[in-house]
């Protein structure tokens, strides 16, 4: 059973909460993630894992479940044997188990088919740089088989989500035109920057006058470079925005974990808010608990 009502109407309405993290609630579960296609080994494996984890979510208050898709694609699952066939009906799968969770809770809840980028896919920690070396046309190529075959799964909408880099989301929001499913583009930011250096006025920008973008914002960043950008992503679109930083611990790639002190603090939504956040959660290691708080004070807003 989907929602009644549109995210796009939802967010019209009121502030919508989105979940946490998923790979650390993964990890919180006992499941070993250290793979290169990280949380989507488990579309394959044990499946079950990622429908409770999504659950723990629901039961946090989030309203938004967004899929473990984040790292799964076409070219990364043929480097581990699997047939395009099968790849299609595990990117479906990501959806589903998504929507039974979504659909065992009390409330409305939506289901965001994560879209990552390509540097997500090389599993090199080049997402968090951007400038692939790679032009528009190249990169709208790659994306493009896995957005058709997400939307097709049924989702309320595409998280084009952890982006880098201005091209790159030129590139996605190019091969989401035609799909028939509304989409949020969410940069991933320092200061006031995207990962790869261009201005986020001009990246934002990109999704002014786009029907098809229902919110604009920021993810996987700093929860301290939150603020400022959810300030130029609503003057510069008019849109709802969305905003889920990390815990503000910082992944290191080469020795493949986290370092750094937690600095999410829920009650930044109350700026967040006044800014134009519409749609706010949580990224990389914010988990259930933060999230639970995070969705008191948005109903203590109401």
């Amino acid at each position: 059973m989907k929602p009644v009502r549109t995210l796009a109407a939802a967010l019209a309405e009121e502030t919508v909460v989105l979940d946490g993290g998923l790979s650390n609630q993964l990890v919180a579960q006992g499941c070993d993630l250290s793979d290169t296609l990280w949380s989507a080994r488990l579309l394959v494996d044990s499946p079950e894992q990622i429908e409770a984890a999504h659950a723990a979510y629901v039961r946090a208050g989030a309203r938004v479940l967004i899929t473990s898709s984040y790292q799964a694609t076409y070219e990364g699952f043929a480097r581990r044997g699997v047939a395009r066939d099968e790849a299609t009906a595990l990117l479906a799968r990501s959806v589903e188990l998504a929507r039974r969770a979504a659909d065992a809770g009390e409330r409305e809840v939506w289901v965001a088919a994560s879209v990552g980028p390509y540097g997500a896919m090389l599993a090199d920690g080049s997402e968090y740089r951007g400038r692939y070396g790679l032009p528009v046309a190249e990169l709208e190529r790659f994306h493009r088989p896995r957005i058709e075959a997400l939307a097709s799964a049924g989702p309320d909408v595409l998280a084009l989500e952890t982006v880098p880099d201005a091209d790159e989301a030129r590139a996605l929001l190019r091969a989401a035109e035609g799909c028939g499913v509304p989409v949020w583009l969410s940069y991933s930011v320092a200061g006031e920057q995207t990962r790869a250096g261009q201005p986020l006025t001009e990246a934002f920008a990109l999704a002014a006058g786009n029907d098809q973008v229902i919110a604009v914002g920021v993810n996987c960043c700093e929860p301290a470079d939150t603020d400022r950008a959810v300030e130029i992503a609503a003057s510069v679109t008019g849109k709802p925005v969305v905003a889920y930083p990390n815990s503000g611990e910082e992944w290191d790639a080469a020795a493949r974990g986290w370092r750094g002190q937690a600095a999410f603090d829920p009650s930044r939504v109350r700026s967040w808010g006044t800014s134009g956040a519409r749609l706010v959660g949580g990224c990389c290691r914010v988990g259930p608990a933060e999230i639970a708080e995070l969705a008191a004070l948005t109903a203590g807003a109401a």
